[in-house]
């Protein structure tokens, strides 16, 4: 039976996506993973201006009318994930990781759990100290919410969907929701931690360092995030 040390993990950097074709990317690669022809990957992206709404988003965590995001170039998107309403743009680096959680992590609390580590793992790399908050899924910093996290699991335990690490965006648009349905909870961004502008390709290694110390890949194949500007891509590097 394979454990998750004999996996690997391949990392994609697809450069900043919409979200109707991050959704059917993603479609994809779980039929792809499903059916074995792909490893476990994680796709590491950006997304222009969107909010998107999960399964348990209410109407009125959503603060402007259709006409007042339209005027804004803020596309409206239901997502097919769990959590309520959530903002995207540039300056966040998205993770969607399209795993196979069988044989032993078929549990989603579990799972959840999984993906907070991680990114608190990966904040302490790059300076933050995060941590998880009990009312709420994600990673927090004193009260404040630097990482949100929504994610899918289906047939055969293929994950997709899943999180928001917030570096550099403009923080000013999270003000047109009520983020993940919490009112009085602030949000905030790793540039804003540190006081010194830190980019989503930034936090990118501490982010693919962090997926597979948490899950114990055995290897990694990742081209680094340059490959997403076209830049040739360096060795593949071995081991978490």
């Amino acid at each position: 039976m394979t454990r998750w040390h004999d996996r690997t993990l391949s990392v994609r950097y697809p450069g900043r996506v919409g979200y109707p074709e991050a959704l059917a990317l993603q479609a994809e690669l779980v039929e792809r993973r499903r059916s074995g022809d792909i490893p476990d990957t994680l796709l590491l992206l950006q997304h222009p201006h969107v909010i998107t709404l999960g399964s348990g988003s209410r109407e009125e965590h959503l603060l402007l009318s259709s006409d007042e995001l339209a005027a804004r170039r803020i596309g409206v998107y239901r997502a097919g994930r769990g959590g309520d309403v959530t903002y995207h743009g540039p300056g966040q680096l998205v993770g969607y990781p399209i795993l196979d959680l069988k044989p032993d992590r078929q549990d989603l609390h579990a799972y959840l759990r999984s993906l907070e580590r991680a990114l608190v793992r990966a904040l302490l790399t790059i300076g933050v100290e995060g941590q998880r908050d009990p009312a709420g899924t994600g990673v927090w910093v004193g009260g404040a919410k630097v990482a949100a996290i929504g994610i899918r699991v289906s047939s055969g335990w293929i994950t997709s969907h899943g999180f928001a690490l917030n570096a550099d965006p403009d923080l000013s648009l999270f003000d047109v929701i009520v983020p993940c349905g919490l009112h009085d909870r602030a949000v905030t961004s790793i540039s804003r931690l540190l006081g010194r502008r830190v980019s989503a390709e930034d936090c990118a290694p501490a982010v693919v360092a962090a997926m597979a110390g948490e899950f114990g890949y055995g290897a990694v194949e990742d081209p680094g995030a340059g490959a997403s500007r076209g830049i040739p891509p360096p060795s593949s590097r071995t081991g978490p």
